[in-house]
């Protein structure tokens, strides 16, 4: 079945997806860049263990349609390195444009074609999540991804991120100011989700396309300037290119794989530390003052940060983090310091531990000494702990 090519109605100059030979070339010498993803491809399922169920997130647009392609490949010859593989699809509608059903629906069609079976769509609500709106598509597309994974049987999600989509996350971290996790970029892989193509560029993608006779959508929000991801794409890489010379985006992709073995190793060890101190009361997580105190401030600042997301918070920002370890230096409050999440963080002394102990069952209409009147201590003492507790959220 062909798929007739032309506008998407209402998706604002993006052109719809065809398809006019199921995904097979034409007799003839195999393309280099189709036998470079294919590698790729195969490299990234065999560090994944050779999963025998495949899902591939297809948006319609060149990255993913091109990844598909070569998952295709895979799926007729039913195997991967002697390995049984079968390939499904899965288009998810953001509902984000005029016309974006019908761009699902003809997405759809084509991975059909191309020999993935079985093929779903998944419409998704995006909701607000005072995180921007990339952010918060993102969150409920994985959560779609996620679910047809496992109503499907699959073990890996495909996913079509090229190396000038982790350039262009590296920039961006720079320009927030991010630590070593988020300038470590995408990873290949997390959890389910397998990124095979980090290693390809985005013209080679295209020309994936173009061999194997695939028109993909363009989705007319990656031209978006209201975008900062899209304006990072469109208009600073080129001047960077320009006036740094070529290279620039294999070099920042470079620095993410270099940062990720760092970011991982500090990660590993904030993990086991933290696990060997922290200390649970009901709800509660609390951290023993002098220990996280004495610890390297690579380590503290992710300590702390591990003990709020313990407790059902978000991950904390720099200001925040660094309030929140300022506690521990005993020059001001005791706290509470508030972060994401609805978490509050706040420090008790050992005096203050002492007198919680001496409170009647019943409660006191007196604020002890050390502390204020809404219950937090103030009083400084010579060592104590760090607690960690999450508020409900009032009802406006």
């Amino acid at each position: 079945m062909s798929v007739p090519s032309g506008s998407a109605p209402g998706s604002a100059g993006g052109s719809a997806v065809s398809s006019a030979a199921k995904g097979r070339r034409r007799p003839g010498r195999l393309a280099p860049v189709v036998g470079k993803a294919r590698k790729q491809l195969q490299n990234a399922l065999a560090s994944a263990g050779y999963p025998s169920h495949v899902l591939v997130a297809c948006s319609g647009g060149p990255d993913s349609l091109a990844l598909a392609a070569i998952a295709a490949y895979f799926a007729r010859r039913g195997h991967v390195d002697g390995h049984p593989v079968s390939v499904a699809g899965v288009v998810v509608d953001h509902q984000l444009q005029a016309g974006s059903a019908e761009v699902a629906s003809r997405t759809a069609a084509v991975l059909r074609e191309l020999g993935l079976s079985p093929v779903e769509v998944r419409t998704v609500e995006v909701a607000a999540t005072g995180f921007g709106p990339e952010a918060a598509a993102r969150d409920a597309r994985h959560a779609a991804l996620e679910s047809a994974a496992s109503r499907l049987g699959c073990d890996a999600i495909l996913l079509g991120h090229t190396l000038d989509d982790q350039a262009e996350q590296v920039l961006l971290g720079l320009a927030r100011g991010s630590g070593t996790r988020s300038l470590a970029g995408m990873r290949h892989a997390r959890g389910r989700l397998l990124r095979p193509f980090l290693g390809l560029r985005r013209e080679e993608t295209l020309e994936i396309c173009r061999v194997e006779e695939l028109s993909p959508w363009h989705d007319p929000s990656n031209s978006d300037p209201a975008f900062a991801r899209s304006r990072t794409r469109v208009e600073v890489m080129p001047v960077l290119e320009e006036k740094l010379g070529p290279g620039v985006a294999e070099s920042l992709a470079r620095t993410a794989a270099i940062l990720q073995q760092d970011a991982d190793f500090l990660e590993d060890l904030a993990n086991e530390t933290y696990l060997s101190l922290v200390q649970r009361e009901g709800r509660d997580a609390w951290l023993p003052e002098d220990a996280v105190r004495e610890l390297p401030a690579a380590l503290r600042f992710r300590v702390i940060a591990k003990a709020a997301a313990d407790v059902g918070g978000q991950q904390p920002g720099y200001g925040r983090l660094h309030a929140a370890e300022a506690l521990l230096r005993r020059q001001g409050s005791a706290g509470p310091v508030e972060l994401p999440g609805h978490v509050s963080v706040f420090r008790l002394s050992l005096n203050d531990l002492e007198q919680e102990r001496f409170v009647p069952a019943g409660g006191s209409s007196a604020v002890s000494a050390g502390a204020a009147a809404d219950g937090v201590p103030r009083q400084a003492s010579p060592c104590g702990k760090l607690v960690f507790r999450h508020q409900k959220p009032s009802q406006q």
